[in-house]
């Protein structure tokens, strides 16, 4: 991850809403579910490898040349997460049925 700020405050927001569902639900297993959902959220967005990602979904199974390699020299690293995020409308498909299925599931299960 090129950002360490983004994964930092990724986790500071869970550890702030996992509070919130504990006190809210007093409930140790809502407060681990939450914790297992949002870790598995962070881990699917922010962490992956973007140059790998970030291509249409067709090529997902194909390797990526210089990946092993580091950084290129021609492209300086983005300052901000949004950047490096390029939108491709089947990717766009697959994360909002995935994450927003989960976020059903796991407000089905704290509610």
């Amino acid at each position: 991850m090129g950002n360490e700020a983004v994964f930092r405050t990724s986790l500071v927001s869970l550890a702030a809403i996992m509070v919130v569902t504990g006190l809210y639900t007093q409930s140790l297993k809502k407060m681990g579910a939450t914790y297992l959902f949002g870790m598995l959220a962070i881990g699917g967005v922010v962490l992956p490898d973007w140059k790998f990602f970030d291509r249409p979904v067709s090529q997902w199974c194909t390797l990526v040349a210089g990946v092993a390699d580091g950084p290129s020299q021609s492209a300086p690293p983005s300052s901000s997460f949004m950047c490096r995020f390029k939108l491709y409308p089947v990717r766009l498909v697959i994360y909002t049925a995935f994450y927003g299925f989960g976020l059903y599931k796991w407000w089905k299960f704290v509610r």
